[in-house]
């Protein structure tokens, strides 16, 4: 089997995430979006020095829309589907 941006590892951060219907993974990548932007923000302003928390954030991120993009292509399976 080849591996490729869809095929599962052990992450227990992505599982959670694949256990998500659809409208909660939307919500959960507005969630993270907000928070984002909110940690730059605060970044720029000098407020926080919070590296850490906004690479974490853009992992998460990530994670979603490529779980999001694979439900899309049908490569991933929805929430509600089990293997």
């Amino acid at each position: 089997m080849a591996a490729n941006a869809f095929s599962r590892r052990e992450n227990k951060g992505a599982e959670k995430l694949r256990n998500l219907s659809d409208t909660e993974l939307i919500a959960q990548q507005r969630d993270l979006n907000d928070q984002l932007f909110r940690l730059k923000f605060q970044l720029k302003m000098g407020q926080t020095e919070s590296l850490k928390k906004i690479r974490d954030l853009r992992r998460d991120l990530a994670r979603v829309r490529t779980l999001a993009r694979g439900r899309t292509l049908g490569l991933e399976p929805t929430g509600t589907e089990k293997k």
